[in-house]
């Protein structure tokens, strides 16, 4: 397969995620027959093989391990088991967990493949130089999917109440830097001329952006990092409001208390007149190029149908941007922004890091690299 799709200069990458499996293709006009054709083998004739599965397996198993080590992963599996709760299917890697993956069979695999491939809620998206016309007869190997309705697991998308900030910390000796993960689970879904939408323009001018305050002052100003952000994310589920950063080690507690600030002043004082022309113009002409490739493309119409969205729904996000007011940034911080009740997970070298973070007057709860409380270690 390999060989061939080489040959053609093709590629088809099978992924999967909260609630869908894709199948991603592309190839050469003059080559489309021949890849489509490993597209219908690898769809209906997959070969589960015990040693390829127990290949899988040991290499999945042994990256578990090696992420362990790892600050950055370990700040993003831990952040999201204390914004939902170490039991919440919105806390678990996509990737699985060592229990689930360990206890995984090849009949488990062979079952999920019998039980979940459907074209019920299929949807297909296509860019290039062909004509509907033409491709649709190409597809008819699709008709042979069963049409048969899936049953996903009900989500419980419910954050956890956070009664005051607090600090979680993982230990990790002799860690190069110290994680920072800071902010909560907002249960602000994806929407794409909503609330959603207004809270990520809010989020622009205090980290979303390179020239953001969080940036400018924590990298540009201090020299504590090479980088900070912070996002506002959505799905169909739920939604985290989230700063994250790598911080020099012996500024660890310096630059918390900066970034509490800034998360407060913002949300007390909101954007200036200034940032919000800034804000206007650096993203009026980010979006202009943000659909030319046919991977862009693709992806915005996929957009469109994962969340039925109106066709012209960047037109109506630029008229929303154009129109955006001081007041109603400044609103939608204070509804977003609670640097009072937060969620700050702190993950590198406790010995160094946690003398410095106590004087800052937050609870200090420590945790493994696996989310769980270090049982009479919580200060």
């Amino acid at each position: 397969m390999a060989v061939e799709l080489q040959k053609l200069g093709s590629t088809i990458n099978i992924t999967s995620k909260l609630n869908g499996i894709t199948f991603s293709i592309q190839s050469l006009k003059k080559n489309l027959d021949k890849t489509l054709a490993l597209v219908e083998e690898r769809m209906f004739n997959p070969k589960f093989t015990e040693s390829a599965f127990t290949r899988n397996q040991k290499q999945i198993l042994e990256n578990f391990k090696q992420v362990k080590s790892q600050p950055a992963a370990v700040a993003d599996e831990v952040i999201a088991k204390v914004n939902y709760g170490p039991n919440n299917i919105l806390s678990m890697s996509e990737d699985g967990t060592e229990y689930t993956v360990k206890n995984l069979t090849l009949k488990d695999i062979e079952g999920y493949y019998n039980n979940n491939m459907t074209s019920n809620n299929a949807k297909v998206v296509i860019v290039g130089d062909v004509k509907q016309e033409e491709i649709i007869p190409k597809l008819t190997f699709l008709n042979k999917l069963p049409n048969k309705k899936i049953e996903l697991p009900t989500v419980d998308a419910s954050p956890k109440t956070i009664g005051q900030t607090k600090v979680y910390l993982v230990d990790i000796p002799k860690a190069a830097q110290s994680e920072f993960r800071v902010g909560y689970a907002t249960g602000l879904k994806y929407d794409a001329i909503g609330d959603y939408y207004r809270a990520r323009l809010m989020n622009y001018t205090i980290g979303g952006d390179f020239n953001s305050r969080l940036n400018l002052k924590l990298r540009e100003d201090k020299g504590w990092t090479y980088g900070a952000r912070s996002i506002m994310r959505g799905d169909e589920y739920s939604g985290e409001y989230e700063f994250s950063s790598g911080i020099r080690t012996d500024a660890t507690d310096s630059a918390l208390a900066e970034v509490m600030s800034q998360l407060k002043n913002y949300a007390d004082n909101g954007i200036t007149e200034n940032e919000l022309k800034f804000m206007k113009n650096s993203l009026g002409q980010r979006d202009a190029l943000s659909y030319e490739t046919g991977l862009q493309k693709a992806g915005f119409i996929g957009r469109i149908l994962d969340y039925n969205l109106p066709a012209n729904y960047v037109d109506q996000q630029n008229k929303i941007l154009a129109n955006m007011t001081r007041a109603e940034i400044n609103a939608v911080a204070k509804k977003w922004l609670h640097p009072e009740r937060m969620n700050i997970l702190l993950v590198g070298d406790k010995a160094k890091i946690s003398e410095g973070v106590k004087k800052l007057g937050y609870p200090i709860i420590e945790l493994d690299v696996d989310g769980k409380s270090v049982e009479k270690k919580s200060f």
